[in-house]
């Protein structure tokens, strides 16, 4: 029995810790403060940090900020402290007009957690305004055969104040004829009448001074006076009478300007002067005054302002007629505004996660939005919805807040952005509504492997391959981006012939590329297979040739070439010209000068791609007779390769004539230049008639039939001039029987003129081929000159 009263009561313990914990849950996520109006800016309202929870500096690490829409929010979070203080100088009238309690309301969102928290603040009012008067002065007109009794209303003063610091009493100086009574509305406001005690004698005394106190219950006491003049008129025994003491009205808040709202009507028994009825507003603040037009006369009142329903809903007039003889009666006009649909709805972006990883779990919050529209009643009733087949739905939050999350799985993949639009409708008559865009984009994670581009390969390789060269190259795509995206190859291990795969073949890990690391002897396969490819083999051009200079060429004892240049050359002379070459092609072999040094810059330009070396200016006196430059040649490549080349430039002066024995040496060198020119003339014509000659024998031989065609080569041409012609071209041929063994060997070439001596092609002894050596059909010899 004991042990089950003890779990009963443990059980009880629980439900009681559960009981209290939601309760404070359900309260933790509303804050209030109070505090007094007139706080300077930055006084301190309430510890917020600790009432969220967090340490102050949390504030900024958890994205915690206020969150409001319209005025200008009067609080702000200190982050040092972790207090919420006042943003500027509270003033309670500004805010809270002359409600009774004066509460500011917020929500402040901690943004990492997209959590809400409501704060209401509660701002107290102190006695900082005194009671006050519309006006300094008054003028009460009284006619002189007014019975004692007879109640004159006055103007009643305004307090923005609240409770007891508002207006708690009126006094009214010392006199003989008048008393003050004070009267409340239905709304509580009290309000001052001037009571006749005594008979009037105009001819007595016909203007009474009076002066009117309004005073509070604050401490300190305030007040505010008004100064009343009564002045005696003579006999007018009978009042304005309105039509009705109270005149309603409900309008349209798009009423335009100029519309008449009503008319008042009051009547005067009188005739004359003293029947004439005047009306004019009694009591209506300045900001009503602008809006509201009265015509004296005929008591029409129309609108001289835009009605707005957000602004006021509802206003309250005073009218007053007066006759001629002073006479005053008063009459309330109450009207309504009615609201129209004339605000569309106003969506803000609270906050926005993008991007948003695309493996992210479904529900997870896309964006707070806050939506919230100035009209009322169904006007004001806004719905939201998304366009589009999106994988993203809105849910509504806390007061008028919406959050976006995902209901669908996302793939960047497929989808790598989206442009999202809400739409805020309103429940208007017609409806209005807002559009709001902006973009989600979608993180790549790895979710996807590489796919090559076929199931499997075949590739045909001949055998005798180098070994590292390129044998095949094959490719896999990952449609996923950046490093997710990036593909390494390997091979997976296996066994050739007992040996390892690896052995053989290696594979690039970034590009793909297959290389063989043995050479392949087709004959030794096991077993033995064969087949037939064609391939065809472009070799594309590498930059792997650097310029090459040709001209200046550099002497060969290593010192630099001298070029000459007159000492009066002008700007743009031609020195001399830098001549280079590439062996490579296409881009590789673009080149571009550059002057890379020299002894003194300034005097010399190289042409960018002529190679031209220019004088840039004169010679001056300073400079040295004798100049170093070094010009740089470079190729358009990947990498660019370059090569560099010295040269000396000698100003020449001018020279004196020369010498008859100056001219007789010149003489020598042009006869001996023609002499080599013609030697060397006569030596190219020979050897042309020899290749003429040679040719035309071989020409003969062609024709004189199929008789020499089964006589081999060789019963013409000596061993020795077949062993010379196949030096000459450095080919290694084999043949054998058996297709298999036929092979040719192309080796570096060799550059080395051998000549065929006409005793070589004139022995007799045949170059000899057994019979079984015969090429069948399909192993027919290609023989290239």
């Amino acid at each position: 029995m004991a042990a089950q009263r003890n779990r009963s009561d443990r059980s009880a313990q629980i439900l009681l810790c559960l009981f209290l914990l939601l309760r404070w849950e359900a309260e933790a996520r509303q804050i209030r403060y109070s505090i007094p109006e007139e706080l300077d800016k930055g006084s301190f309202v309430g510890n917020i940090s600790k009432d969220l929870g967090l340490e102050p500096r949390e504030l900024g690490e958890r994205g915690v900020r206020i969150v409001s829409r319209g005025r200008t929010q009067p609080f702000a979070l200190n982050p040092r402290s972790g207090s919420l203080v006042t943003a500027g100088r509270i003033d309670r009238e500004e805010l809270c007009a002359q409600s009774r309690r004066c509460l500011v309301s917020f929500n402040i969102l901690v943004e990492d957690r997209v959590k809400l928290f409501g704060v209401e603040i509660e701002v107290i009012d102190i006695n900082d305004n005194a009671p006050k008067f519309q006006a300094e002065n008054l003028d009460v007109k009284i006619n002189e055969n007014v019975a004692p009794g007879m109640r004159f209303p006055l103007p009643e003063a305004a307090d923005p104040d609240v409770g007891v610091n508002s207006l708690q009493s009126y006094q009214l100086s010392s006199n003989k004829h008048f008393s003050l009574a004070v009267q409340s509305r239905a709304s509580g406001v009290k309000y001052p009448e001037l009571v006749l005690e005594r008979a009037l004698d105009r001819e007595e005394e016909a203007v009474h001074h009076l002066v009117l106190t309004a005073l509070d219950g604050g401490d300190p006491l305030r007040s505010g006076t008004v100064l009343i003049s009564v002045t005696v008129f003579d006999t007018n025994d009978n009042a304005p009478v309105f039509s009705l003491s109270e005149y309603r009205v409900n309008v349209l808040e798009n009423l335009p300007v100029g519309a008449q709202l009503l008319t008042v009507t009051a009547t005067d028994r009188d005739e004359g002067a003293n029947g004439e009825v005047t009306y004019s507003f009694r009591k209506l603040p300045d900001t009503q005054l602008l809006k509201f037009q009265l015509n004296k006369n005929t008591g029409e009142i129309k609108l001289s302002e835009n009605l707005d329903y957000e602004e006021t809903s509802f206003y309250e007039i005073e009218i007053q007629a007066e006759d001629g003889g002073a006479y005053l009666a008063t009459a309330k006009v109450l009207i309504t505004v009615e609201d129209v649909n004339d605000n569309s709805p106003e969506v803000t972006i609270t906050s926005l996660f993008s991007p948003l990883v695309e493996d992210s779990p479904l529900g997870s919050v896309i964006a707070l939005l806050n939506v919230h529209d100035l009209d009322s009643g169904q006007n004001g009733q806004v719905t939201c919805s998304i366009s589009g087949d999106l994988p993203f739905k809105l849910e509504k939050s806390i007061d008028s807040y919406y959050r976006l999350v995902t209901h669908k799985a996302l793939d960047r993949e497929q989808v790598s952005s989206y442009n999202i639009t809400v739409t805020a409708t309103d429940g208007g008559s017609p409806p209005l509504s807002t559009e709001t865009h902006f973009t989600l984009q979608v993180a790549d994670i790895n979710d996807n492997p590489p796919t090559f581009s076929h199931i499997s390969y075949f590739t045909y390789i001949p055998e005798n391959n180098p070994r590292g060269a390129s044998i095949f190259s094959v490719t896999a795509l990952d449609p996923d981006s950046e490093e997710n995206a990036r593909v390494i190859y390997s091979l997976v291990e296996d066994t050739i012939q007992g040996a390892p795969l690896s052995s053989y073949i290696s594979i690039n890990s970034d590009t793909g590329v297959l290389y063989a690391l043995r050479s392949f002897d087709y004959e030794h396969g096991n077993p033995p297979l064969s087949s037939n490819v064609s391939l065809s083999i472009f070799v594309l051009d590498q930059n792997d040739n650097a310029p090459e200079i040709l001209y200046p060429a550099l002497p060969m004892d290593g010192s630099t070439g001298v070029e000459l240049a007159p000492r009066s050359a002008e700007p743009g002379y031609l020195v001399t010209k830098v001549v280079a070459v590439d062996r490579d092609s296409g881009q590789n072999a673009w080149l571009s000068y550059r002057l890379l040094k020299a002894s003194e810059p300034g005097i010399f330009a190289v042409g960018l791609h002529t190679g031209e070396v220019r004088t840039a200016r004169a010679l001056l006196d300073r400079d040295a007779l004798k100049q170093s430059l070094v010009v740089a040649v470079q190729d358009h490549g990947q990498p660019p390769l370059s090569a560099t080349v010295t040269l000396t430039v000698a100003w020449q002066t001018p020279e004196s004539p020369a010498s008859p024995d100056d001219s007789g040496l010149t003489l020598y060198l042009v006869v001996a230049v023609a002499a080599v020119s013609c030697v060397f003339l006569a030596f190219v014509i020979v050897l042309l008639a020899l290749r003429l000659r040679r040719w035309h024998l071989s020409r003969v031989l062609q024709a004189s039939g199929g008789g020499l065609g089964g006589v081999p080569a060789s019963h013409f041409v000596g061993v020795d001039g077949v062993r010379a012609f196949l030096q000459t071209y450095s080919h290694e041929v084999s043949l054998t029987a058996d297709s298999r063994g036929s092979h040719v060997i192309f080796p570096q070439p060799n550059y080395a003129d051998t000549l065929i001596s006409q005793e070589s092609c004139g022995k007799k002894d045949p170059l000899s081929l057994s019979d079984d050596s015969k090429f069948p059909i399909e192993d027919t010899p290609l023989v290239l000159f």
